[in-house]
Formats: structure tokens, sequence, C-alpha cells
């Protein structure tokens, strides 16, 4: 006969810096730190030379702004596809999809920092920049989350609109407009998106056949993704020579822009020529350094040349 104590331990709680952390996570910080740098690229290209000393407390409040309000927006995105994360290995360790922080929890938590946000980019920016970055807020977590993403194959090229802000916030911080370059910075992300993520869904297609998401590859087979992306990646570079045809950048841009975006090209040419798992992870890490890169040239193109010139 076995006994067991009247007062068995209970699990230990959790911390408060694990608490915070699983609330850090929610926010995606690699996600976001993309975004926040994009959104600063297109600040530092809004002003000849470097920002003023006003300028510079504007570009603070714009940073911190856009940051809180796209942390907002990604963890609604958790909170919506808390099911839909559960079901898949990459995104099932989030403390949504483990039932650890409740819905109010996570609504709670998005709404504090949307709020937090705006309310910065209201009082230290400018009005228009608060609409843009709510609007982009709306754009992923309600538009592309809740009705794209569920519905249609091609969620990630109309929801990628929202991803392809973030320069437009910045441009839009600084000048109080949204000019001809800040557009061009548009649709150079938004052609990145599809490529970008295409690579992700081939090489996770059963994670997402499991989870009932239409993605490409679901819906339309791996072959016809592979062409797509290759058809992209070539529109892409045509795209990213645009700044350099305007007179917004110059020989280090050029230079970057053809060499980032024939890569990428020969990824997807690669990747549709002789599939693998693998080969897709590598063009999928390898395009978010495009982005990066090609975004630092930009910046490196704007302060050099004058000086160089």
């Amino acid at each position: 006969m076995t006994s067991s104590s009247p007062s068995s331990p209970a699990a230990p709680a959790l911390s408060l810096g694990s608490r915070w952390q699983q609330y850090y996570q929610l926010t995606k910080p690699r996600v976001v730190q993309l975004i926040v740098f994009c959104a600063v690229i297109g600040m530092a290209l809004a002003v000849p030379g470097l920002p003023t000393g006003s300028e510079w407390g504007v570009v603070l409040a714009a940073t911190a702004g856009i940051w809180l309000v796209a942390g907002a927006a990604a963890a609604f995105n958790c909170l919506i596809e808390q099911q839909i994360d559960a079901k898949m290995k990459r995104t099932a360790w989030r403390a949504t999809a483990k039932g650890e922080l409740s819905r109010v929890q996570t609504l709670t938590f998005s709404a504090l920092l949307c709020g937090i946000g705006s309310a910065i980019l209201w009082v230290w920016v400018n009005p228009l920049t608060m609409w843009l970055t709510f609007a982009t807020f709306v754009g992923y977590a309600v538009i592309y989350t809740v009705v794209l993403k569920p519905l249609t194959p091609q969620n990630i090229v109309i929801g990628g609109a929202s991803g392809a802000m973030p320069p437009v916030l910045g441009w839009a911080a600084l000048r109080g407009d949204v000019g001809p370059e800040a557009l061009m910075l548009f649709l150079i992300i938004f052609l990145w998106t599809p490529p970008h993520f295409w690579a992700l869904a081939l090489y996770r297609t059963e994670e997402y056949r499991k989870a009932g998401l239409p993605m490409l590859p679901v819906t339309h087979g791996s072959e016809f993704t592979r062409l797509q992306i290759v058809l992209y990646t070539w529109i892409l570079l045509a795209a990213t020579l645009l700044p350099f045809l305007s007179g917004m950048s110059g020989w280090i841009y050029l230079f970057s822009a053809l060499v980032l975006g024939l890569g990428f090209c020969t990824y997807a040419w690669r990747l549709r020529r002789n599939y693998s798992d693998e080969l897709a992870r590598s063009t999928f890490r390898f395009s978010i350094l495009h982005l990066s890169l090609l975004f630092a040239a930009l910046l490196l193109d704007h302060y050099l040349t004058p000086w160089l010139g």
C-alpha cells in the first residue's frame, strides 16, 4: 500500500524575469529589429547629412514609437494564431501557444504597447507618422493575420504592404510627408517579401498544411512556388536599381544592389533547378542578409557619396 504526502510541493511559480521574457518574446524581437532598422534608414535618408540636434530627438522618439507599435502587432498576431502556433514546430514554444499567457494578458500587453507607442508618435513626432504606424498595425495584425492569411495563397503578397511600410514611417517622421523616395523603398521591401517568405514556406510546407493555412507551396505545389521566387527575385533586382536611377543614391549603392540582387537571383535559380530543404533554408537566411545589407548600403552611400564627391 502506497501513501502520498498531504502537502506535496506545488510546481514552482514562474519568476518575474521569466514572465517578462515571455512577454518580450511575443514581440518577435528579431523581426521587429529588422523593421526598426529599415525605419531608421528611412529617417536617415529623409534629411541631408546627419540629423540636427532637434531632429535627433525626433529620431529617438520615432524609433521608440515604431518599435512599440510593431511589437504590439506581433503580440496580437501571437494571440490570433494561438491554435495555429501550437501545431507548428517553429512556433509551438511561444507562451501563447503553450497556454502560459492567457488571451486577456496577451491582449492587454498588445494594447498597452500600441497605446504607448502611438502616444509617443503623436506627441513627439507628428500625427502623420502615428496614423501611418497605426494603419500598419491594423494591416498586419488584422487584415493580414485575421483575413488574408487563412483565406488566400496570395496572403503574403497582399499583406506584404504592411511589412513594407517601415522606411515610409521613418521618412514621414523626419519630413512630415511621404515622398517618392520613400515609396521606392516601400516597393523594394514589398517585392522582397514574397520570395523571402516563400523560401521559408517551402521547407515548412507540411507544417502549414497541418495547420490548415493556404500558403503557396500548399495550394500550388513546390515547383510553382519556386518559379514564383525566381520571377520575384529578378523583378526585385530591377526595383533595387530605382534609387540609383532616380539620383537618390550613388555608385556605392548601385554596386551593392547588383551584387546582392544577383546573389539572391542565384539562390532562387539553384532552388528552382535542384530543390532541397537545406537550400531553401539557406535562401531564406540569405534573403534576410540581402535586405539588411541593401539598406545598410543605402545609408553608407547617403553619407559617403557627398563626401567622396
